[in-house]
């Protein structure tokens, strides 16, 4: 199988394999491929997981185990889109368990990872060519946390 050209690597303290079995059990097609520990050189303790290769619908991560020095922000987050509510309604319920609900369908895990949970036909609502129907769905969307197919549809 051909390497994927570009992989996210995420950075955990100490739970990148905690993380790749919480995300691997949520969306379907989706595995832990290899654990790699560390050995006597370190610099976590010798047996202790250092990365963790995982792969979610198909997509392929890394997560690795590198300590307090670095945490998630905002400023990346990964969207999973969705075709129907009963979709948003199971990614925004799994990952926002032990985490935060925060606005305009995103959320942040138990890690502190980013995600937006979106409906496919939201880029389309928002893009309607009548500008006034589509600053309703706008605004709609500003007073969700958790995006809801039918209110967006019906602004």
């Amino acid at each position: 199988m051909p390497i994927q050209k570009i992989t996210p690597f995420l950075w955990f303290d100490h739970q990148a394999e905690e993380a790749a079995v919480f995300y691997a059990t949520i969306f379907p097609n989706s595995k832990v491929v290899k654990v790699i520990r560390y050995g006597s050189a370190g610099p976590g303790p010798a047996g202790s997981v250092m990365t963790v290769e995982f792969q979610l619908e198909g997509q392929t991560f890394v997560g690795i185990n590198g300590g307090p020095h670095f945490k998630f922000s905002e400023a990346i987050s990964f969207v999973v889109n969705c075709e129907a509510q009963d979709e948003v309604d199971h990614y925004w319920d799994k990952l926002s368990a032990g985490g935060g609900q925060v606005q305009c369908g995103w959320l942040k895990d138990k890690f502190g990872l980013s995600w937006q949970i979106v409906p496919t036909a939201l880029p389309e609502l928002l893009s309607n060519p009548d500008p006034v129907k589509a600053q309703r769905v706008m605004q709609a969307m500003l007073k969700m946390k958790k995006l809801d197919i039918r209110t967006l549809e019906q602004a």
